[in-house]
């Protein structure tokens, strides 16, 4: 099956590939800038996006607002003119500031979620900067785009369908995630991609529809294609590359994990997640990790209340402090044997 550009009003990626924004740390300027080189769409995640910037620990927005500035410029020198995007989630602390930044650095495309983006064109505003809105369910869909429609006369300019195979935070409950509750998931692909294409013959638009979530190898994107997908979203496949921004050790985990490594796990900030088992998580089921000052990350977090702290778990992550970390994978991850180019990758779907 051919595999067509990926069309996002005047942007065209050659190659129907979007890159997964991973935070915290994991998907910066150099793995996002060698896949826009490449062809497709590279994706920086603005999750704690400064942490290893002077000034962090004592203002850690601030300092991730100037490193959002500082990585997409960054990603562009890389980027020989591709597409950079970031990721900016919804339940951020002082999100419209994280949306208002990248705009600012004149960024291509922001890709939203945990949570529904809905203020999302208010603080775009008329920028030519792209937006896409995550969404997991037909009813999702359709709320996001119909209170875009009402209130600022907008559609989306692309829809990204997360499936419950992602890594990280899921938008699903724990029970669809481990099969007591039926999900028919191609079936609301299906429904999702006819639904926003409808949209868009009404509108005269051409609105594409990206699925993420399990994809993984070539033959992953053309089902995708196959069920009415114009293209695909993938972060797992790209952690083990040599461009990948976290510490090799992040990437080794991968690479030795066992499909019965994979697991489901309760994140302190109210959602489900998807994780590699390691030492860290089974301390976290055994009780509270003791943690230090609030990093100001979600909004939903209680730091009197949590667990453990996500931002510290996940930096660890990112510097390979692997028995310390929150290893967050897609349910593909074990599939990796060795550290690929990002090149070699994306010539894999062309």
């Amino acid at each position: 099956m051919e595999l067509k550009e990926l069309k996002i009003g005047e942007l065209i990626a050659r190659i129907p590939v979007i890159q997964g924004g991973m935070g915290v740390g994991v998907s910066l300027h150099r793995l996002a800038g060698a896949v826009a080189a490449e062809g497709g769409v590279g994706v920086i995640s603005t999750a704690q996006i400064g942490f290893r910037n002077p000034g962090y620990d004592k203002d850690p927005i601030g300092t991730n607002l100037r490193a959002i500035k500082e990585e997409i410029a960054k990603a562009r020198e890389i980027a020989k003119g591709g597409i950079i995007g970031v990721n900016i989630m919804v339940a951020t602390r002082k999100y419209e500031e994280y949306v208002k930044a990248a705009v600012e650095a004149g960024v291509d495309l922001i890709i939203s979620g945990a949570g529904l983006p809905v203020s999302l064109p208010e603080i775009v505003g008329a920028a030519k900067t792209k937006l896409a809105p995550i969404v997991s369910s037909l009813k999702s869909a359709q709320v996001i785009c119909k209170y875009w429609k009402k209130k600022y006369d907008r559609e989306p300019d692309m829809v990204v369908i997360e499936g419950p195979e992602a890594g990280g935070h899921l938008g699903f409950s724990m029970e669809q995630l481990t099969g007591e509750e039926e999900l028919d998931f191609d079936a609301e692909i299906r429904n999702i991609t006819e639904y926003v294409h409808g949209l868009g013959k009404q509108t005269g638009k051409q609105i594409p529809v990206v699925v993420a979530g399990g994809i993984y190898t070539r033959e992953d994107a053309e089902k995708a294609v196959s069920l009415g997908a114009d293209g695909v979203q993938m972060a797992t496949r790209f952690v083990t590359t040599h461009e990948c921004d976290a510490h090799d050790n992040y990437k080794q985990a991968y690479i030795q994990a066992k499909k019965e490594d994979i697991v489901l796990v309760k994140s302190p900030v109210g959602m489900p997640g998807r994780a590699i088992r390691n030492a860290f998580a089974d301390r976290a089921k055994e009780g509270r990790i003791p943690h230090g000052a609030c990093h100001l990350c979600v909004s939903t977090c209680k730091p009197q209340e949590t667990p453990y702290c996500i931002t510290d778990a996940l930096v660890n992550a990112a510097e390979g402090n692997i028995d310390d970390a929150l290893l967050f994978c897609g349910t593909n991850a074990y599939r990796a044997e060795k550290l690929e180019y990002v090149h070699d990758i994306m010539q894999e779907f062309a």
